[in-house]
């Protein structure tokens, strides 16, 4: 086997420092492959067959281009390159479609579909979310081909599809419907940014979100405040009651079952152990606000998190001086594994029942499909095996983060496939991901194309861990 670990490194990083990886992310950002509403589908079929799809070709991969069950939305490209069904099997995810472009909003002089560099920032829509992010993992798998001779050492798969910003529509039945194609000894993802610019992250998981409405509906119409304020029930002032018997005035969590009854110490020891930075600009977390003897990093990342998306009652567009009938809010719950997602609504009718509110119905959210809570053991042998490398390449131990805050389709490959799921990002929290301005950071893709690369060489070098 020729070549070494540095070599690949180092092929990565050229290729960055050479041009070439601006020069093919300009290309991906180039097709405007907004997917929600879908109203460019022919450009995420383009994004398939025509840019990403000849670019994993040219390295070998047999691509092909699947319809989506949900005929709606965009299709989904899987390519694969098995060089021996004896190596082990990565399958490598990423999705090639982006939020709304908003060029209304973008700063004078920048283009959401023009790549723009300025100084270390590269500006474009989807530069981090997601496209700069999957064309890394790509590059850095021709890196390692070209130092080992034109192999890997293992078998590669990749699987981009087009419909994540809109909530995955289709991604479900599409993992039972192609599991042979998709079958893999683990998962990794590139998405999403690091907590620190400084110190890589491996990220395991995602936090459930469940989200429902309470309603409170006492009679039709309003009755004059002067005449009947007093004498009738006030809507508006149950909610209030209601909300505060679920949150605490700092935070807390009150719904029995709503909050981990336990957490893996495994869980615990990774979420102390994030190193986080503070960005300018970004909120600086609250002290006093949420589950007490939490630090920040645990609050998030190992707890359960419920906030008020909305609430209403009366005519707040234009008060009248009336009692009201009626009142609504909308809850969300973000929960880790450790919380049964199919118990928190029935905890939250039983704890509201328990507490007297007997006129407040809760009605579950089922607008969209919501995402079950997902997580992988940081003890997994492929999570060691990533860590390894990472602290080898960056000559520091990366952020383990057990789950991030937000939610995904992380559960569905975890369950589906049987496989353990490891979420890399090489972004930042300042990068404009689904805003104006979007960018990614120089550094941070030179130094992820050089993180990658001694991954990939690992793996092909030790094979399956454990």
């Amino acid at each position: 086997m020729t070549g070494t670990r540095d070599g690949a490194i180092t092929r990565a990083q050229r290729h960055f420092d050479s041009g070439a990886f601006v020069d093919r992310l300009a290309q991906l950002v180039a097709v405007q492959t907004e997917s929600h509403p879908p109203e460019r589908k022919s450009e995420l079929e383009r994004y398939c067959h025509e840019v990403f799809g000849p670019m994993a070709a040219a390295l070998g991969f047999e691509t092909k281009v699947l319809d989506n069950p949900d005929p709606v939305h965009g299709p989904v490209l899987v390519a694969s390159r098995i060089e021996d069904p004896s190596l082990p099997t990565v399958l490598f995810y990423g999705h090639g479609d982006v939020v709304r472009a908003m060029p209304e909003r973008w700063r004078a002089g920048l283009d959401p579909w023009r790549l723009t560099v300025e100084g270390d920032r590269i500006y474009g829509r989807g530069t981090v979310d997601n496209k700069g992010q999957h064309l890394l993992g790509l590059d850095a798998l021709g890196a390692v081909m070209d130092e080992r001779g034109g192999r890997l050492g293992f078998n590669a798969k990749i699987m981009v599809e087009t419909g994540e910003e809109a909530g995955s529509p289709g991604l479900l039945p599409f993992i039972r419907q192609h599991k042979d194609l998709l079958a893999a000894d683990v998962f990794i993802a590139l998405d999403g940014p690091r907590v620190s610019r400084s110190v890589p992250d491996v990220t395991l998981g995602t936090r459930g979100g469940i989200a429902m409405d309470l309603v409170v509906n006492l009679r039709e119409g309003g009755h004059h405040s002067g005449h009947w304020g007093g004498l009738l029930k006030d809507a508006g002032v149950i909610l209030s009651h209601a909300i505060a018997s679920i949150i605490s005035r700092d935070g807390r969590i009150l719904v029995p079952g709503w909050t981990p009854a336990q957490v893996p110490g495994s869980v615990q020891r990774a979420a102390k152990a994030v190193k986080a930075e503070s960005l300018p600009g970004a909120p600086v977390p609250e002290a006093d606000w949420g589950e007490p003897g939490l630090s920040a990093s645990e609050r998030i990342y190992a707890w359960s998190s419920a906030i008020v998306l909305a609430s209403i009652s009366g005519q707040p567009e234009s008060p009248v001086n009336a009692v009201g009938g009626t009142a609504r809010a909308r809850i969300q719950l973000r929960h880790t594994v450790d919380v049964n997602g199919d118990e928190v609504v029935p905890a939250l009718r039983a704890h509201l029942a328990a507490q007297g509110f007997h006129e407040v119905e809760v009605v579950p959210v089922t607008e969209r499909d919501m995402f079950q809570a997902s997580r992988t053991d940081p003890d997994e042998p492929w999570v060691r095996a990533v860590v390894a490398s990472f602290a080898r390449t960056a000559g520091q131990s990366p952020n383990i983060i057990p789950n991030i805050g937000a939610s995904g389709p992380s559960e569905f490959f975890r369950k589906e496939l049987g496989v353990p799921v490891i979420w890399i990002p090489h972004s930042y929290g300042g990068c404009g991901q689904h805003g104006p301005d979007e960018h990614g950071l120089g550094t941070l893709f030179r130094d992820g194309l050089g993180l990658m690369a001694g991954l990939w060489w690992d793996i092909g070098e030790r094979g399956r861990p454990g």
